[in-house]
């Protein structure tokens, strides 16, 4: 295995057993539940915003290591940005799990959430991983709920175990 294999396994795998913001927030101003009826993980993201500012985000649910980890490295990504640059880190995250965003040549604010650039390759994984984005992005339109199903077509009929 590639050490970028390695330290992406390791990542995914802390965030799954030690998910940051994970917990129900008592005072959201803003929540939204997403499912993925293909392998049934489940994420409820709440919100605390502040005008356009996200001062504070967290999540609950259960589902794979990658939608866990996905919705942990999202939290702290988020924390105290506006709507306005989490919309743009969703759509540069999205791009790049999809194969539409080269994230080491294409200018881009990604950072440590870089690590999920391997999920292209499994494109079983790619709902598992934008899940979150897609319940954040909900909750951000005032929507109650995201599914997989609504965020394109089928990739897979399967989900494999992470």
């Amino acid at each position: 295995m590639s050490e970028l294999g390695e330290l992406y396994q390791q990542v995914i795998l802390d965030h799954n057993r030690k998910p940051r913001n994970f917990y129900e927030m008592e005072q959201a101003t803003a929540r939204a539940e997403g499912f993925n009826p293909l392998c049934g993980d489940q994420v409820t993201v709440y919100l605390k915003l502040d005008g356009e500012l996200i001062k504070e985000i967290s999540f609950v649910g259960s589902g794979c290591a990658i939608s866990k980890a996905a919705a942990s490295m999202m939290t702290q990504a988020l924390k105290e940005k506006t709507k306005e640059e989490a919309e743009k880190l969703f759509e540069q995250f999205h791009r790049m799990v999809t194969g539409e965003l080269d994230e080491n040549s294409e200018p881009n604010e990604l950072g440590r959430l870089k690590i999920f650039a391997g999920v292209r390759d499994y494109p079983v994984r790619v709902k598992c991983a934008t899940l979150p984005w897609h319940t954040m992005r909900a909750a951000l339109e005032g929507r109650e709920t995201a599914s997989t199903e609504d965020i394109g077509p089928d990739i897979s009929s399967a989900h494999i175990s992470a």
